[in-house]
């Protein structure tokens, strides 16, 4: 298995790249409301991006799991912050929440342990 966050990056950029290139209105304007949501307002960026990764854990996107993690580390929540915030995505998703669950902990790992 390669570097699973290498890859998701990669994939997505692209992928982006592509949906953005057809210069489709709604698209654009989509992308650019999510970008603006996560800004700095009432609320931090760190409580936004757990909002974010709770919700994703609740609506079973991984994708969307994956980035919330990355934003998570990268503004220096702690394991024990973002698992928090999972456990609540758990209680009020319930029980099939648990296969993203799984899969948001191997990307977290893979997060720690990036060179």
């Amino acid at each position: 298995m390669g570097n699973i966050v290498e890859e998701f990056n990669a994939y997505r950029s692209k992928m982006n790249e592509k949906l953005l290139e057809d210069n489709n209105k709604i698209l654009k304007r989509i992308f650019n409301l999510d970008t603006n949501a996560f800004t700095e307002g009432a609320l931090d960026k760190k409580t936004k991006e757990l909002l974010g990764l709770g919700n994703s854990l609740v609506l079973r996107c991984d994708d969307c799991v994956r980035y919330h993690l990355e934003e998570c580390h990268k503004l220096g929540l702690s394991k024990e912050e973002v698992v928090e915030g999972m456990s609540i995505s758990l209680l009020i998703g319930g029980t099939i929440v648990i296969p993203h669950l799984r899969r948001a902990y191997e990307y977290w790992e893979a997060l720690e342990n990036q060179v």
